[in-house]
């Protein structure tokens, strides 16, 4: 392959090696250069181009593309027409992507002009979804060079492997204490992951046995275990049910977490995964990673988990104690509360809803004194509009007092303000609306109760009749991304976005709701 420049005459034939512009013309990078491109050259006075030619023995950037492209995809892959030197790959049914490294490797390693990328091996897939390209380096290559990656990549280098287990057991097994919630909102997970039927029984080694047997005689092609508590050793109860009914326990444990946990059985030929307490989190995790390719009838041997670790460590669940501490449930008690005050009470349409009365103190007060008498451990107040008026309203209170300059944004700038200046100390922050007088102590207090990082319970929300109301207690793990808050909403996604963390508070009357931002609220709440 020839590469340098040429006057536009020479020129003919050859494909431009850069995106042209002179004048008028605009002549893209990969445009072959004919007796219409040369008129066009010499028209707007250019004198010299950049081109290639290919010489006797090579083949374009798409046929060699098109040609290695080919030769990778096995069963399930459908190849999308090459176009300037690059060929992507698309699954054609949902699976699993089973992937040859060898020869991925042995492509790339033909030559530099040669490459060949996929997503990561045993990735589920969905149909349509691209799964890897091919990438011609230069505008052509020596067909030699692309008859060996062609060679090399002999027999397919990737293909889908799809679903083929129909009927999935699932059991849970119940243990005091184990809120039927978790049991429900395990299962709903899991039929996210692939629609299960499931069975339900005490934590013991011989109800679980005959649970097992029970979905093996219904035709479970694979059975899943969730254990009301997290398995500890190979003669603990999961492990011992599989055996008692003559199974076998390939493997337990993996370097991935979170699914550290994981138990990989057999009974009767059919797979059984004891579950680790993270699968109950739809957060990607371990157990994702085995269970999908039991779905798609591929093996997992112990070699293949062994082999894991490396990317084995995933993104946080949040609801996991840190690890190789001891709880310490009265410390993780160590909980501020922050007071919105900086508000411009626009829908009062005037008058600063914070500083009106109700009983004869300013809305503000009435909420901080609540935050005062309930077990918070600071109590910290955000100012903003008529910020001088607001702290006048508040003296002689025992608080910490911090301005927000930013108000006029809207409610997050306050938010992120306030929890900028929780103290360190703090395992958490209780966030109070200023206009919501009848919010309690006591209500305060049953969400500090309820906050404990070593069950999972992470932020605190009250409830009533299927709605959350204010306030909401927010564990500092979550506090980087209550920072990142913008505009005049709240965190009320972030609350849906890690609802295994949320522990609902039950509440009876409107306190949890009620915030007076009008005056038909004002005048509502002052008739009692």
């Amino acid at each position: 392959m020839k590469f340098g420049p040429a006057s536009p005459m020479e020129a003919i034939g050859g494909v431009t090696v850069h995106t042209l512009r002179q004048g008028s013309l605009v002549l893209k990078k990969g445009t072959t250069i004919g007796p219409a491109e040369l008129e066009a050259l010499t028209r707007a006075g250019v004198k010299e181009i950049v081109v290639v030619r290919l010489e006797q023995g090579d083949v374009s950037e798409d046929v060699a593309a098109a040609s290695l492209a080919q030769a990778v995809a096995g069963d399930g892959i459908h190849v999308e027409r090459a176009f300037t030197g690059r060929a992507n790959l698309f699954a054609a049914r949902a699976g699993v992507l089973v992937v040859d490294r060898a020869r991925v490797d042995r492509i790339n390693g033909v030559d530099e002009a040669i490459t060949f990328a996929t997503l990561a091996a045993y990735k589920p897939v969905v149909e349509g979804e691209m799964v890897a390209t091919v990438k011609l380096i230069p505008f052509g290559v020596e067909a030699k060079l692309r008859d060996a990656a062609v060679a090399a990549a002999s027999g397919g280098a990737l293909r889908i492997a799809p679903y083929t287990i129909k009927r999935v057991g699932i059991v849970s097994t119940l243990l005091p204490g184990l809120a039927p919630k978790v049991v429900e909102k395990t299962l709903r997970v899991t039929a996210e992951r692939l629609a299960p039927a499931g069975r339900r029984v005490p934590h013991d080694e011989a109800a679980l046995a005959a649970a097992i047997k029970e979905l093996l005689g219904l035709g479970a092609e694979l059975v899943i275990v969730f254990g009301a508590s997290a398995i500890a050793d190979r003669r603990d109860v999961i492990p011992a049910a599989i055996s008692g009914i003559g199974g076998a326990i390939e493997h337990f444990g993996m370097p991935v977490d979170p699914g550290n946990l994981l138990l990989l059985g057999n009974a009767g030929g059919v797979p059984v995964l004891g579950a680790p307490g993270c699968a109950r989190s739809p957060v990607e995790n371990g157990f994702d990673w085995v269970l999908m390719r039991l779905l798609a009838g591929l093996k997992v041997t112990r070699a293949e988990l062994t082999g894991m670790g490396v990317g084995g460590l995933l993104m946080e669940i949040v609801t996991r104690p840190q690890p190789r501490t001891v709880p310490d449930i009265e410390s993780n008690r160590n909980v501020a509360a922050v007071i919105l005050a900086a508000g411009r009470s626009t829908r009062m349409g005037g008058p600063n809803k914070l500083l009106a009365e109700l009983g004869g103190k300013p809305l503000v007060r009435i909420v901080t004194e609540q935050a005062l008498e309930s077990k918070a451990s600071d109590v910290i107040v955000v100012t903003g509009h008529q910020a001088d008026e607001v702290q006048k309203a508040l003296h002689g209170l025992k608080v910490k007092f911090v301005h927000n300059p930013d108000f006029a944004e809207g409610l997050a700038s306050s938010v992120k303000t306030g929890i900028a200046a929780v103290p360190e100390t703090a395992d958490g922050a209780v966030i109070c609306l200023g206009d919501m007088p009848l919010i309690s102590a006591h209500l305060i207090d049953r969400l500090i109760e309820a906050f404990a990082p070593d069950r999972g319970n992470l932020i605190a929300v009250p409830v009533s009749d299927g709605r959350r109301g204010n306030p909401v207690l927010w564990s500092r793990r979550f506090f980087n991304e209550l920072m990142t808050l913008d505009g005049d909403i709240g965190a009320r996604h972030l609350i849906a976005k890690h609802g295994e963390a949320v522990a609902e508070i039950p509440v009876e009357g409107h306190g949890a709701f009620l915030d007076i931002d009008t005056p038909q609220a004002l005048e509502a709440a002052q008739r009692g």
